[in-house]
Parts: structure tokens; sequence; C-alpha cells
């Protein structure tokens, strides 16, 4: 049987004395934390579209990445061995999922249909290769901004024969993700927005797209798919401004139109940054409100203004999303989704495994840390001070809606003095140094 990554042996643990070669400083699979393997936890899984059908081009240049499969004539026969190449490269990676867009694992052919006919054989292929080592598909999508028909969006276009194929698109590949027992099914607006609001009639856009999500949601019941629904946020990039620009705005969205009882947030670190955001912030803003669902595991570029999807090694961002994974109880039905991709410099084929190992030693050490955050209660201790105004007196009367105006003017119209005590920002920061450096 060919070997799409000769030479390279399934990746190990190591230990984190070992500062050289290709193995797992911190990623233990079986090791349990908080009461769960590790593997359990983090649900590390496998970005189809910059892994396999990333090449190293760019805006700006060709293809640069060595990969044994990138001459194979015939869209097709491309794609099969793309699929082998992907199952191999999953298993001596040790990662369990995978995520992919209808359009990476099968070519568009000329109509819908010989599309879709694309598509039904590559699931039979894929299906048999999941059976045969046991890997697992996280999310499907679909691929609504490559295509020329979506210039001006897919639910949001002007052109009702534009919003009629993609939904056509989804209905596909929600069978499909159904088909390979997909946990989740996520809707990316990549060109839900607009360029200028001289030509946009941005609440019909907004009606349709509620309409388009409707749809998916009665089909979803229809053909019996219980994978959970997520939005993953975006502010830009492509069109300048999309729909769906932050969790607090796709909060809006989704209670405006009725549709927050079935949908929960794929969060993206770079995507993030884009919105003027922390990573942590996104989490924190979907965790409070129950709608933390998944992850695409990145970090971006702060000196450059767009999504550079780089592999995650920051410790401090994978500390703290580990920290609210855990404190809203760990992933059900999502998890860590290597939205990443290996620098256009960094062409070899191992270059990606090393992309790989890093990111998932980031996430276990991250991981390891913020439970002995959380089981320590450093920062519940911090919090539970820091408010205790509101647990008695007049806080508690605030809390609990006995106060108002009135009464909280008769209360402190006499009073001197408002004392305040220190925020102690620096102090907490540097607790977590010594976290991140000793747990």
């Amino acid at each position: 049987m060919k070997e799409y990554f000769p030479g390279i042996k399934r990746v190990e643990y190591a230990g984190d004395e070992k500062r050289t070669g290709l193995c797992f400083r911190h990623y233990q699979p079986d090791k349990i934390v908080a009461g769960r393997p590790m593997r359990d936890h983090l649900r590390f899984s496998m970005a189809y579209w910059h892994s396999i059908c990333n090449a190293g081009r760019d805006m700006f240049g060709a293809e640069t990445a060595v990969r044994s499969w990138t001459d194979t004539p015939g869209a097709m026969k491309l794609a099969e061995e793309r699929a082998y190449a992907a199952f191999e490269f999953l298993d001596k990676m040790g990662l369990d999922y995978f995520c992919f867009h209808d359009r990476d694992i099968a070519p568009e052919g000329e109509t819908l249909a010989e599309t879709n006919k694309n598509l039904d054989h590559m699931v039979r292929l894929i299906k048999k290769l999941m059976a045969d080592t046991g890997k697992k598909l996280l999310w499907g999508t679909a691929s609504l901004f490559y295509h020329p028909r979506y210039v001006h969006g897919a639910a949001t276009s002007p052109n009702a024969d534009v919003f009629a194929y993609a939904a056509a698109q989804v209905k596909k590949a929600l069978e499909i993700t159904l088909e390979l027992g997909g946990e989740g099914y996520v809707f990316w607006g990549g060109r839900e927005g607009y360029e200028t609001l001289l030509n946009t009639d941005m609440k019909r856009e907004q009606d349709n797209l509620a309409r388009f999500l409707h749809m998916a949601v009665d089909y979803a019941k229809e053909i019996g798919f219980t994978g959970q629904f997520l939005i993953e946020p975006k502010p830009k990039e492509p069109t300048k401004h999309q729909y769906d620009f932050d969790v607090a705005s796709g909060i809006a969205f989704l209670k405006t139109y009725g549709l927050d009882q079935y949908f929960k947030f794929n969060i993206e670190a770079n995507h993030a940054t884009l919105a003027g955001h922390t990573f942590q912030h996104e989490l924190r803003v979907a965790r409070i409100n129950g709608l933390l669902g998944s992850v695409d595991a990145n970090q971006g570029d702060m000196l450059l203004g767009w999504d550079t999807d780089q592999f995650p090694t920051d410790l401090y961002t994978t500390t703290l999303c580990m920290y609210e994974v855990l404190k809203m109880g760990g992933f059900t039905k999502g998890g860590l989704n290597f939205d990443a991709k290996v620098r256009r410099a960094s062409l070899q084929p191992d270059d990606l495994f090393y992309a790989h190992a890093a990111g998932m030693d980031a996430f276990a050490r991250g991981l390891v840390v913020a439970d002995a955050l959380i089981r320590d209660g450093f920062f519940e201790e911090i919090l539970e001070k820091r408010y205790a105004s509101y647990e008695t007196g007049i806080g508690r009367e605030i809390t609990e809606g006995r106060a108002d105006f009135k009464s909280l003017e008769a209360y402190i119209l006499n009073k001197r003095d408002i004392p305040n005590e220190s925020g102690r920002q620096e102090y907490l920061e540097t607790i977590l140094n010594e976290y991140i450096l000793k747990a």
C-alpha cells in the first residue's frame, strides 16, 4: 500500500525533557486530567482544507508544499489520493477527528447533480477509511464562499437562484455529515455581509439568512440529524463587514430570529483578534450564555491585520481557552479543530507533523494548568472577594431585585466616602505565570 508520508513514524509522547525531534512533550492521550483522559478533554481534529488540500499557495505566489499527491492527474483521482493521505496523517499524528467542507473532499462538477455524484463516491471511500481506522468526523460544512456564484454572498445574495443553490448544497452537506456520523455542522458566513451599504438591503439580507438557517433546522429534523449546529463568527475578510461579526452580535441575531435554541458557537482564536477581542473574551461570552460549542484552534500574527491561521503555541491563550472549556463542563459534541496551516516556507511533509505536535502540546499543557487553577480555586476566590459587597446589605437587595432608584438614593445620599479596592491585575498575571511555569 502506498505510503504518503514515508519515513515518518507515529508520533509518541517522549516527555518534556526531550528538546528536539518529532514527539509529544506534554500531550499524553490517556493521562487522566480532571477525571477524564486528555484525548477526551481535547478532542483534537484535523482541518482537511488546511492540512490536506492546502499546498502553500497565497495571493502573491504559487504552491510551495512538497506533497506526494499534488501532481495526481484527474480531479477525482486526486480526491481519492488526498483521502488516503488524510487518514494516514490522522493515524500517524494520533488525531481522533477530522473536519471538512464538502468541496474539500470532492471536486465540483458541471452541474450540482454531477457534484453530488462525486461527493457520494468520496463519502463511500471515507466511510470505509473511518471504519478501518476508527477516526471520527467532528463536524462538516459547505463551502459557500469559494465559487464565483457566491461573489455577493450565499443566503444573503441578492440573486434568489444563488440562495436556492446554496440551500441545495447545504442539504447535501447535511446528508453526508449525517452519513459519516458527524457530531456537528458549522455555518461560516464567509461572504454573508457587504462591501458597501450603497447597494445593500441589510434587513432583507439578514431576514433571508435567518430563513436559510430555519430551513436547515427543519431539514435536520426531517432526516434525523441530531448533531450540534454551530455559527462561526468572523468580523471581516473576505467581505468588509460580515453579519456574524462576533459572539455578541451572533447572540443578538440568533435571539432576534428565534434560532438560539438550535445553535451554539464555533469560536476561532484568529477571528476573535480580528474583531478586536481576545480569544478568552469570545469564549467567555459564549460560555456564560450557554452557547459555547466548539473551537477552531489557531492564532494570528499580531503584526498582521488578516487571518493568518497559524498553529497555536501561545501557552497563555491555550491555558485560558481550556479554563473556559473546563468551566463549562467540557466539550460534548465539540472539540479543538486545528483550523491552522503551516507557513508557506514550511514546505516539507514533516513540517505538517511538527506543527500539529506543537499545537497539541500547547493545549495539553493549557489543560493541565487550567485544571490546577480550577482545583485550587484561585480565580474563583479572587472573584468572590471582589464582588462580596453584593452578598450582603444593599448589594444583596440589588441582586435580589428589592432595590430601586429611590431606595438606593436614600442609602447613598449622606455617605461621605466610597472606598474601592485594587484590581491587582499585575499580581494576578504574576500568579498565572507561576501556574503556567510550574503546574
